[in-house]
This record gives C-alpha cells, structure tokens and sequence, in this order.
C-alpha cells in the first residue's frame, strides 16, 4: 500500500513536469515559490500530497542550496535549472552571487521563470490601507477643490520607515539611489510638482550666473511657505545638463530663490527652464503624491479608484541582483521591479546572460555590466528607468583586448526619469564590446554613448529621441582622438528632433572624436544625421540619407572657438589622454597608424574624413564649416530627389534594383535585418 501511495505521489506531481523527467528531479531542477518553504528540498514544483516538500521559498535557500551540491558531488551534467514559480519574491537585500555560484560551459545555472508564469522580483513593499484624508493641518495646505481626490496611508505602521534620501543628481553628479518612489498600476507616479508639465524660466540673476540663486516670475511661491525640502529640476545653462538642485531659501518680497551648493550645472542663466517638486501644496493632479518624512503619511491623488489597482513604494537601495566574478549564470524570463537602485550587477566573470526579462520602474539603471567576457543582455524590455537604461563595459584600453560584451535585442524606451541628460539608454565603453537588433525610443537625451575602441553598433532602430534637449547625439562621443575602431553600421535612424539649442544630431561625432566608420545606415527626418565636430580620419558611407539637415556636416572647431580646449593643458585633456594609451607604440601604433604620428601631422586639422558613396534625398546635403576641402575626401555621393525607393510614401526606403546608386559601387543595406529580431537572442 505504501509503494502504491508513492506512486499516486509522484504521478500527481509529474503532472507538473513538462520540463524536467521523474528521473532529472533531484539532479537538474530545483524550484522555487512564493507558497514554498525553505525547509523542503526545492526538487518539486509543487508541495506534495502530505505537504512535507515542495519548492523553496526564498532565492537565497536554492543559491545555498546549489553551492552544498556542487561541493558534493559536483555540477551534474547540463548544469542547473531554477524554476521560478509564478507571484512575487519581494527582496530586502541583495542576492549576492559569487565565483562559487558559477556554473560551466555547456552545464549553466539558469534562473528562470516556470514555464509561462509571470515572476515578479520586487525591491519594495505594497501600501495598503488608503483612507480620506482628515488631517486638519494637511488639509489646509491642500486646494479645497483637490481635498476629496486624495488618500493617504501611513507607511510606518506598515513597517516602511527608510524612505531614503533625495539628492543633487543629474550632469556632472553621482549616480545616486533614488529616494522612495510609489508605483500604482505598475506605473510610475510622479512627485508632487509644479507646473504640472512643462517648465517655468528663471527671470533675472542680478547676483551673477554663479551666486547661487535666481529670481522668479509671479506669486506661486507663496504658496510653499513652510514647506520642507523644496527640490528644482532644471536645465539651469545649457540644455544638455539637467540637475536636481534643493532649495535653501526663498525671498517671497523680492521673488528670489537661494539653492543650496553645489547649485545648478554651470550656474543659473536668465531665460533657462526649471520646475518645482516635493512640494505638498502642490499636490493637485492625479497620478501626483507627497510623502511627510517625518510622520511617514503617504498622501496620494491616483489616478484610478485607489481598488482597481496596487500601490507599491520602492525600498531597496543596493542591486536586487549581484554578479561578482560569476561565469555561466543566466537569467530568463524574470520581471524585476520597484527599486530605489540598479537591478542587475554584473562584475567580471565570463559567460553571463541576462534574457528575456522585463525590467520596469527601476531607480537607475536595468544591467550594469563591467568587465569580464562574453557577457550580455538580450531579448529583455526596459522602460521607466531613472538612470538610463544599460551599461557595458569591458575589455583593456591600454593593450586593445576585446570584451566581447553585449546588448542585443533589447526594447528600450521612456528612460531616464530623473536624471535626464547623459543617462542613455545604453552607455559603452572599453574595447570590441556589440550594440546590435535594440529598439531604441522615447528618451530624453542620448540613445547610445559610446567610447573607447572597435565597438560594433549595427542593426539597431533609433526614434524619437532627443526630445527633451539641445546640442545632442543620438549616438554620441567626444572629446578623444584615441577612442577609435568603432563601426556604426546598419542601423535606421528616423524621427529625430532636438527642440532646444543646437537641435539634435542622429550620430554626433563631437569635440574632436576621430577614427569612426558610419557605414550603411538609413537616416530619414533624423536632423543634423552625420556630424564631424572637427574630429579626423573618419568615414562616412554607403549611407542613405532622406530629409536630413543636413545629411553630413564636417567642421573645423579646433581651429577655432575650440582651439583652446584642445590644445596642451586645455580643458579636454586631449594630450593627456594620447599620452596614457602610449599611441606611437604598439598596438596602438599597429592598430591606428594615423594616431601614432598624429602630433606631427596638425593635429587640430580634421584631416583624412571620408564621405563616400552615399546616397541623400530632400533635405540639404553637406555643410563644410571652415574646412578646406583638400583635406577631405567627398567622392561618388549620388543627390536625387528620388534614387529609386521601392515605396517612398509609406518609408520603404530600400532601393530597387534599378536605382543609379548601384552604378556608383553602393553596397544594398539589409534593412530587413534591422531592430528587433524573433527566434534569436543577438
């Protein structure tokens, strides 16, 4: 009867199975779930009959679990697979992953969700318990006619009592964790901030640029009287830096605001834009809230009746998942959420994958990865992120060793909540790491900065970016001759429009940048699309520009305004960062011979530019400023109104087979390998 009762056991639990065989339980698989308990074995994706085993509750119990197996036995052939059943795993500290966690080529440790379940991984904690407010000195300080729309609920007694801090971030800044944020719908609230959308402008700085305070248009100030750090956002000079700045008084007779240091990025300019926030008084649309710090009351205005949805507050500060010297993890199918800080730290180790995760309403950033080899994200959607959205980084500058890290595949969009300038969507740096097959849209500033050397950017689709911003990249670098190799290649570039200063580029070779290959992009309605800021030895072709302007622009500057930076001791370092990659010495000599002889060959000069076989539709075609044109080669670019698209007006921009571009040696773009791709990872 015993053996009997095993077997309905078992066959009951087979059911749940389709993965992992009877026979693999207890070698391959082990589970985890919000209904386990750590004092099970974790080799069952369900609690058994008698409820005496069952998955593992908690990730840290499986990652314990793993090391005593492989300390045993061993790392069974194939490797390890942790089955995430579906809820939510809410995260008061890191999950630390180490060398000792590492799985091996050809047998990985993958973490992954179970089967179609939706695994939510949470940095913070769900609000319950909203009422009406009845606050009576609250109440006074909200607008009569918003009073009834809004909700409070005390976090302390929830037991949520590190709110965290705000603090000055944004251009030039640390990348700090964000303070406490609420989420309702699983969407991003906004603190409470005046003007609702949109900015106010500084009206007069009577005590200088650099005096630490501005003067203000109207009265609405007044209305802050009392209130407690008082935070402005603004781009304060120049519209490509944005930082947050607290307010240390305000002057309501003279309508002047003092900050307190380090004040705002390059001082405070008259004309310039700003607006207000954490401010209660001005808690007056939905989707806004406020939090007293002191009583730990969130008051909350949302956007829907507070029961058609669930409110969370961010609360981890430290990454929800650490990778430190790892090899062979992987990450799949996970959704990790609501935190103050970045989710995913990936330091050196070799092999490691990201996949197929969902990363939302995130503090900083999705993935940092740096160092190692090999290793990547791919396949993954990333939005609403309050730092950009990836970092990779790897490979040695110093002997031009590849990396070989990777984001492929990737959507990335509505990015950048807070800081707001220089927080891409994807930040690359060292050497021969890849870009390819990402959607990238809906970012304030830059989609890609890069530096560094031979990295790949191909096949990705860029869009409505820039938005927010002035004197910007889509695709950015600067200020460094030796930061060359990298192939821009493939990619489409459309709808990008720089409102302020300057406008937007699509690539932005700024201040100097040298030695990169634009090659076989479509840029269509993509503004300023190639830009050469006096930089040499750059190639621009078999590229197809449509609506640009315009499609190419080479420059002088370091003849000119520029001069003074780049010369020796000037504020671009340029000399000095020569001299610490050793240019005239392999491999860099072997590597670029241009740069190792460059400072004896005008190095201010934007010599050696190429602009070739290129293809340009509409717009205008080429701005040389201050150029000679001996120095730079402009040969065989076809200029037509129509040069043969296969369906102009629906924005096929391929080229039949008749189009005079292929008489000029045009090399076809394979468009149809662009932006995201199914069935594969990179």
């Amino acid at each position: 009867m015993r053996h009997l009762f095993n077997i309905v056991i078992l066959t009951t639990v087979s059911t749940f199975l389709p993965t992992c065989t009877l026979a693999e339980i207890g070698q391959n698989c082990l589970y985890v779930s919000p209904a386990g308990s750590d004092s099970w074995s974790g080799r069952f994706p369900v609690a058994t009959f008698l409820r005496d085993d069952g998955p593992f509750k908690s990730l840290e119990k499986v990652r314990d679990t793993i090391r005593l197996l492989k300390q045993d036995g061993g790392l069974p052939d194939g490797g390890v697979t942790v089955y995430l059943r579906g809820g939510m795993y809410p995260l008061t500290k890191t999950l630390e992953l180490t060398a000792e966690d590492s799985g091996v080529e050809g047998s990985p440790i993958v973490y992954q969700a179970y089967e179609t379940e939706t695994v939510r991984i949470i940095g913070g904690k769900e609000v319950a318990g909203f009422v009406p407010i009845d606050d009576g000195t609250v109440v006074s300080r909200i607008d009569p006619a918003h009073r009834d729309k809004i909700v409070r609920a005390d976090l302390k007694s929830q037991g949520i009592t590190d709110f965290g801090e705000l603090k000055p971030r944004g251009f030039g800044r640390p990348v700090h964790p964000a303070g406490l944020e609420l989420f309702f719908q699983d969407r991003p609230m906004q603190l409470a901030r005046w003007p609702n959308t949109g900015w106010v402008k500084i009206a007069a700085t009577p005590g200088g640029k650099d005096a630490g305070k501005f003067q203000y248009e109207g009265d609405r100030p007044k209305r802050w009287v009392g209130a407690e750090e008082i935070w402005l956002h603004g781009y304060w000079t120049y519209d490509w830096a944005d930082t947050y700045e607290k307010v240390k008084s305000i002057d309501t007779q003279a309508r002047e605001i003092t900050t307190c240091k380090p004040h705002g990025a390059y001082g405070y300019t008259t004309g310039k834009r700003y607006y207000a926030l954490n401010i209660l008084a001005e808690l007056e649309a939905p989707g806004e809230w406020w939090l007293d710090r002191d009583s730990g009351m969130l008051y909350f205005w949302p956007p829907a009746p507070i029961n058609e949805g669930r409110a969370f507050v961010s609360v981890l500060e430290q990454p929800m998942i650490s990778m430190l010297d790892v090899s062979h993890i992987k990450l799949q199918g996970l959704t990790l959420e609501c935190t103050r800080g970045t989710a995913v730290k990936i330091i050196g180790g070799g092999g490691n994958v990201v996949s197929k995760c969902t990363f939302r309403n995130i503090g900083n950033v999705a993935v940092n990865i740096s160092g190692g080899t090999d290793n990547g994200i791919c396949g993954c959607e990333i939005h609403e992120t309050g730092d950009g959205g990836v970092i990779l980084s790897g490979g040695d500058r110093k002997t031009l060793v590849a990396a070989g890290n990777y984001a492929c595949n990737n959507h990335i969009h509505h990015y950048s909540r807070w800081a707001r300038s220089y927080r891409p969507a994807i930040r690359i740096s060292g050497v021969g790491n890849r870009i390819a097959h990402n959607l990238i849209h809906d970012g304030p500033h830059t989609a890609v900065l890069f530096c560094g050397n031979d990295h790949m950017l191909e096949f990705n689709e860029v869009h409505n970016v820039c938005y927010e911003t002035g004197d910007v990249g889509a695709f950015y670098t600067g200020r460094d001759w030796t930061t060359r190799g990298t192939v821009i290649r493939h990619n489409y570039f459309h709808d990008i429009s720089g409102p302020y200063t300057h406008g937007a580029m699509a690539v932005y070779l700024d201040d100097a940048a040298s030695g990169t290959t634009i090659f076989g992009n479509v840029f269509y309605k993509a503004s300023r699309a190639a830009f050469i800021g006096g930089g040499r030895d750059n190639v621009v072709e078999n590229n197809i520009f449509v609506q640009c302007h315009p499609a190419v622009h080479i420059d002088a500057r370091g003849l000119g305004w520029a001069k003074k930076y780049i010369a020796r001791g000037g504020g671009w370092h340029m000399y000095e960062k020569l001299n610490a990659m050793s240019c005239s010495e392999p491999p860099y000599s072997a590597r670029y011979p241009k740069l190792a002889t460059i400072l004896q060959d005008d190095p201010a000069v934007p010599k050696g530019n190429v602009v070739r076989r290129n293809v340009c539709s509409g717009g205008r075609w080429l701005d040389l400023q201050g150029v000679d044109r001996n120095i730079v080669t402009i040969e065989d670019n076809l200029l037509a109104d129509d040069p043969g698209f296969v369906d102009y007006a629906n924005a096929d921009l391929r080229l039949r087979s008749d189009s005079a571009a292929y008489r000029i040696g045009f090399k076809q773009i394979p468009m149809e390998r662009i932006g995201l791709t199914r069935g594969r990872q990179n």
